[in-house]
């Protein structure tokens, strides 16, 4: 599992809802990319409020790293849509775990969801391995 969608935009994903939920995916895919917001299951309950981060080797607070673990254990991705059927939506560039309870989905839309100019912190010296890193056992 690649440690943010980036990583590797080749791994596809299944995101399967109840029937209840199916009409809601109506004109999604329309889209070309959508937001995940999932459940952090299978991570620890302790929550520590420093974490080493994936790219680093120091100790960063929680909130500025994205960490599974987490006070309040919600994580977020954008993943490329392949496809919505029925109630079965087909992503790619998922780095989530399978069967993670899922909370919501939202469409992508840059001109909302993209600030113009950002500053990414201590993640600048990292951003040249993000590509190539993948999760290992330190958050689950």
């Amino acid at each position: 599992m690649p440690i943010q969608p980036v990583g590797d935009a080749a791994v596809e994903g299944v995101v399967e809802l109840m029937e209840a939920y199916a009409d809601g995916l109506k004109d999604l895919d329309g889209f070309s990319h959508c937001i995940l917001l999932y459940h952090f299951y299978v991570a620890e309950d302790a929550t520590p409020m420093e974490v080493e981060p994936f790219l680093d080797d120091e100790q960063r607070g929680v909130f500025a790293t994205r960490a599974p673990q987490r006070p309040n254990p919600i994580g977020i991705s954008v993943v490329e849509i392949e496809s919505v059927t029925d109630q079965v939506v087909t992503v790619n560039g998922i780095d989530v775990v399978d069967q993670t309870p899922l909370l919501d989905i939202k469409p992508f839309v840059p001109k909302f969801d993209v600030p113009a100019d950002v500053d990414t912190g201590w993640l600048t010296a990292s951003e040249s391995t993000i590509h190539s890193k993948e999760a290992d056992e330190r958050f689950l």
